[in-house]
């Protein structure tokens, strides 16, 4: 069998995904499809990497030095085509504490903060946990596809917006957005004077004939007016080793975010967090690339299946990420209602759309980074329940 095709034990391993599922969803009976880690092993010059330290057997204060950032750098510019320097990149444990620090440093209790809902749901705590005020500007889903409304974009940027956080790729409906999209916000926000922070967690995960585009990649002007959050941890199945870089080429900026940094005590990466950093990226180029085909795979077959089998559930067109965008309103349920369908009947865990905001509340998430069987028993569990309803 292939890598990607093994299927693996992951109970009593507390993992999030598969041990919390009487938490999440109330039952054991569950097949979870929900939080975005992969039901993949990490690669193989990752673990033995892991394994070679651990075999040394000490684990003292780490320091994150070239044999880190280069590989960052190189990565960087070979996969998105963006020259950084080592100057640049700051580090945390992950990106969503990244966005608090960077909340607390830039913006006020009582500023305003804008998002494109449906969003990332880490979103709304990281800008109301700070008491800042959410200010909404949704996208538009026409044929399939969703689209970003500039006029109203632009709109709530004249209330007066203090940072601006983009998903890009976003999550959860798998946009990829294109350069043109990416030069209006960029001028729109430096028009207003709105900080950019820029999630690009999922860069990697990109669809054949889509290119992922740093928006901070795109001008001077446009990277002294961004923070760009990125990490290897969706890429290559490490989010529990908790490594995440930040770029930040303005050095006031920079300076800033980093006080804020060291005020929250993360001047450091754990020590098996840098050492898979580093190996990822040096050494899991070719794993990635098959990753991508699986992918591509996995979401044809799921497209296909919800289209042949039944009417009754949309796969949104996506460019990006392991996560389909499903569009359940033909089954004329309200969000509880879907959510109890999904998780008593078809007994498949999903994300609730609700909880990425109002707009996706007819809408579900659903992760298809695991193996081939797994998926399939997933998608038959799926069309069983909506043609039997």
């Amino acid at each position: 069998m292939g890598i990607f095709e093994n299927v693996y034990n992951r109970n009593n391993t507390r993992s999030v995904k598969w041990d919390m599922r009487n938490t999440v969803f109330q039952s054991d009976d569950v097949l979870p499809m929900w939080v975005a880690d992969m039901d993949f092993k990490a690669p193989q010059a990752v673990n033995d990497a892991l394994i070679k330290r651990a075999e040394h057997g000490i684990f003292g204060y780490t320091i994150i030095d070239d044999d880190v950032k280069n590989p960052i750098i190189n990565w960087v510019s070979k996969r998105h085509n963006w020259k950084i320097n080592k100057e640049w990149l700051s580090f945390s444990p992950g990106v969503v504490a990244s966005l608090h620090m960077a909340v607390q440093a830039f913006t006020k209790p009582g500023d305003n903060i804008l998002i494109q809902t449906p969003v990332y749901t880490p979103f709304y705590n990281v800008i109301e946990s700070h008491d800042r005020k959410i200010v909404k500007s949704p996208l538009q889903k026409q044929d399939n596809y969703y689209q970003i409304d500039f006029a109203d974009f632009e709109e709530k940027l004249k209330q007066g917006i203090s940072a601006f956080i983009l998903c890009s790729p976003h999550n959860p409906v798998g946009r990829v957005w294109k350069q043109e999209e990416l030069q209006e916000i960029a001028r729109l926000c430096l028009k207003y004077d709105v900080l950019i922070l820029s999630d690009e967690i999922h860069a990697d995960l990109i669809y054949p004939g889509e290119t992922h585009i740093p928006i901070a990649s795109l001008s001077e002007d446009i990277a002294a007016n961004t923070i760009t959050f990125m990490s290897p941890s969706k890429t290559f199945n490490l989010a529990g080793l908790q490594a995440s870089y930040i770029i930040t080429s303005d050095k006031k900026t920079k300076e800033t975010l980093d006080s804020q940094l060291l005020k929250q005590g993360h001047n450091m990466l754990n020590t098996m967090g840098n050492t898979a950093l580093e190996a990822a990226y040096r050494y899991s180029e070719e794993w990635l690339d098959e990753l991508k085909s699986v992918l591509q795979q996995h979401k044809e077959y799921v497209t296909s299946m919800l289209e042949e089998k039944t009417d009754i559930l949309t796969v949104t067109r996506s460019e990006g990420t392991y996560l389909l965008w499903i569009d359940c309103s033909k089954l004329q349920l309200d969000s509880d209602a879907l959510k109890k369908f999904m998780n008593e009947t078809a007994k498949v865990g999903l994300n609730a759309g609700v909880d990425y905001g109002e707009e996706g509340k007819l809408f579900m998430r659903m992760n298809i980074a695991c193996p081939r069987e797994t998926l399939e028993k997933g998608v038959k569990r799926l069309i069983s329940a909506v043609n039997n309803q």
